[in-house]
């Protein structure tokens, strides 16, 4: 067993931490793609709406995004704001050019999807992307990239898209799950419900809204008394393999440092602040990874490595502020 003083040093360290990160570290500018797909019915084309609204009024001002870095495309829209396959390669062409090696990417399909023996589908307007053409456009793609498919169908997506500095998420877990989700209702709620964040420490990280968003799609199909046919996963490790939600494993490093709200100290092309700031998100990504190993190592070996990864990220955040 662990030593009793390494367990509290461990856990006054871990509040340390939160002391140190409850306040955003570095600018970074947020662009966010929201992508309504052919609606296939009047009912979903009403619903469509509606979580649009909701879901550009949270990202603009729970968020902080700029609204200008909010793109809707749907099919309901005017000619160039409709989610036709032409414009969302426009969309994806112009987040290319305009966002940063720093910035953070949210891509967010909603609608439907269909899946055959070579191919998976997200259904536009018009003709289809598959998850192949997906990939290709967002190959390029600079930046954190958050690409949520929350539609039926999507689970191929998932290994098809995964790689380094990706944070996947699918409603579905297999191809065999083609029904229409409630997976883009529970996220609108969830995003707007300020109990998703679960730590207390005022910020929204992607796992937090995935985790959310996951218990509220189970309590769904609990309360009907229903087989559920979605299971939402998640990939940041770049394996091409997700995980649900409660699950152990290697994802979840990455969604547990991301953060959705806007972040506060600019570097103003201070390079101290930006080799700071660089060294405070690697740091934070080692600790996230070491948690996840705890049960697959000697506990004193892991008490010693999380008190030195706790004290290195206080001396980085205690210099961030300094400067700010």
């Amino acid at each position: 067993m662990g030593s009793p003083v390494r367990e509290r040093t461990a856990t006054v360290l871990l509040c340390l931490l939160a002391l140190f990160t409850a306040v955003p570290a570095a600018a970074q500018t947020r662009h966010a793609l929201l992508v309504f797909g052919a609606p296939g019915a009047e009912k979903y084309s009403a619903e469509h709406e509606r979580w649009a609204s909701s879901l550009v009024s949270t990202l603009r001002d729970r968020f902080a995004f700029p609204p200008e870095r909010i793109v809707v495309l749907s099919s309901s829209a005017p000619p160039d704001q409709r989610s036709t396959r032409e414009n969302v390669a426009r969309a994806i062409q112009a987040l290319r050019s305009e966002a940063a090696a720093d910035d953070l990417v949210l891509l967010l399909l909603v609608g439907h999807g269909t899946v055959d023996a070579t191919s998976a589908k997200f259904n536009l307007p018009g003709p289809d992307l598959d998850d192949a053409e997906w990939a290709g456009l967002l190959k390029a793609l600079p930046g954190r990239l958050v690409f949520i498919n929350a539609a039926s169908g999507s689970s191929p997506f998932l290994q098809r898209l995964a790689g380094p500095e990706r944070i996947v998420i699918t409603a579905t877990d297999s191809p065999a799950q083609r029904f229409y989700t409630v997976f883009p209702e529970r996220l609108v709620e969830a995003l707007a419900d300020p109990a998703v964040d679960r730590d207390k420490n005022g910020r929204v990280s992607v796992w937090e809204m995935f985790a959310a968003t996951s218990a509220a799609v189970r309590q769904h199909y609990e309360q009907k008394a229903q087989l559920s046919t979605e299971r939402p996963v998640l990939d940041d490790d770049g394996d091409g393999r997700g995980s649900e939600a409660e699950a152990s494993g290697t994802d979840g490093a990455l969604a547990r440092t991301t953060y959705l709200d806007a972040t506060a100290i600019a570097n103003d092309g201070d390079p101290a602040i930006a080799e700071l700031v660089a060294k405070q998100r690697r740091l934070e990504r080692e600790a996230e990874e070491l948690k996840l190993r705890k049960g697959s190592m000697p506990l004193d070996q892991w008490e010693a490595e999380f008190e030195r990864l706790m004290i290195e990220l206080a001396r980085v955040s205690r210099a961030l502020r300094s400067r700010s």
